[in-house]
């Protein structure tokens, strides 16, 4: 009986070892995935001239034009929808499904539909912008027009986000910090916040991507003033490829780093 035991796990193992590694297999499709996801990158360091690397007339405007106005976008966006997503998170009340379908909504719309309708909603001929105008607030080609778009880029990737963080927060610690005396308020930043964090830097980390590159609302909305994405394309447009390359870099260098810090950090559980 021992012998044919023995003779088993040597057949076993000999088979086993006949056999494709599953971790090999597993790494030999990473490999491919990732060459594949990053070789337009690659691409992109080939074919940029650095020898002639330049920017043109007005690249240097919309460059700050992107910064300042999408940090007050994710400024915005954060302030706004922390408290939505909380509400989403804890709020107990029917039709909840309902909710969830209209927050998609943005989320699932083509950017340039999305431009098409607030251009409609927010325009100088419609009832809202009309009344807004008078006012002296101008939401398309300008400041707030751009500020608003970015908004409604950006939004509806922290909100889903910044919800999913909050509702893995456990509500037996949030009850046992109310029966210590703690205040709701109290509760939220003392608790909530600490323990949602990594996926509210992973929200931030992507409404500021977002902000930064968004493009077909921007291009309805707010043509003017133009951020990078519009004027990549008025550069590919009027110049050609080459005067593409070095704001495309600059987009790179604005727009990546934070979620590259933020995830950094949140692995080394730094935050």
């Amino acid at each position: 009986m021992e012998n044919n035991e023995v003779v088993m796990g040597a057949e076993h193992i000999a088979t086993a070892s006949r056999r494709p590694p599953l971790r090999w297999l597993g790494a030999g499709t990473a490999a491919v995935v990732l060459i594949f996801l990053l070789a337009p990158f690659g691409g992109l360091a080939l074919a940029t001239d650095w020898h002639d690397f330049h920017f043109v007339p007005g690249d240097i405007q919309a460059i700050w034009v992107s910064l300042f106005y999408s940090a007050l976008a994710l400024l915005l966006v954060v302030l706004a929808g922390t408290p939505l997503a909380w509400w989403l998170a804890h709020g107990v009340h029917r039709g909840k499904w309902v909710l969830d379908a209209l927050l998609l909504l943005p989320l699932l719309t083509p950017p340039l539909a999305m431009g098409i309708l607030l251009s409609t909603f927010y325009g100088p001929y419609s009832p809202v912008g009309g009344l807004l105008s008078q006012a002296g607030i101008y939401l398309t080609n300008s400041a707030p027009a751009f500020v608003l778009a970015q908004i409604y880029g950006a939004m509806p990737y922290y909100v889903l986000a910044a919800r999913a963080a909050l509702e893995g927060v456990p509500e037996e610690l949030e009850q046992i910090s109310r029966t210590l005396g703690r205040n709701r308020w109290q509760t939220f930043w003392r608790v909530t916040v600490p323990l949602a964090r990594l996926g509210l830097a992973a929200g931030v980390a992507l409404a500021w991507v977002r902000a930064m590159g968004e493009f077909g609302i921007v291009l309805i909305v707010a043509y003017f003033p133009q951020g990078i994405p519009v004027k990549l394309w008025v550069n590919l447009q009027d110049v050609g490829l080459t005067a593409v390359y070095p704001l495309l870099w600059v987009f790179f260098w604005v727009a990546i780093p934070l979620p590259l810090w933020l995830g950094l950090r949140t692995r080394r559980g730094l935050l």
